[in-house]
């Protein structure tokens, strides 16, 4: 049996009510923002994406805690990716860049292992 360091992590990432309050204007530029993060994340370093799900016609609403709204399943090479990776939300500028993302989603990360039945 081979031992692997990879960590299997689940983006799990949610919308708060700023997200429904935006106005049509705002809504264009955070859609463009989510848009940017979502690249953000496949690119960022020591992160491979596997694929991701969106849960929106199933979960209405803000999500304030499980379920969430939308999923990204990826490969990490280490812990500091993932802090990278979830620190996207801190950093993509939304419009102007007076707001960041994290104003309208959340993200939190669930890092475990791949499961292999032998």
């Amino acid at each position: 049996m081979s031992q692997t360091t990879t960590l299997r992590v689940l983006f799990c990432i949610g919308v708060n009510q700023n997200f429904f309050d935006a106005t049509p204007a705002e809504a264009k530029q955070l859609w463009g923002a989510f848009g940017v993060m979502m690249k953000g994340i496949d690119e960022t370093q020591g992160i491979r994406v596997i694929g991701n799900m969106d849960d929106d016609r199933l979960m209405v609403g803000p999500s304030t805690a499980s379920p969430w709204t939308t999923y990204v399943l990826a490969d990490a090479d280490n812990l500091d990716s993932v802090v990278a990776a979830c620190n996207l939300f801190r950093t993509t500028p939304v419009g102007d860049g007076e707001s960041k993302l994290w104003k309208y989603c959340k993200i939190e990360a669930r890092v475990g292992r791949e499961l292999i039945i032998q």
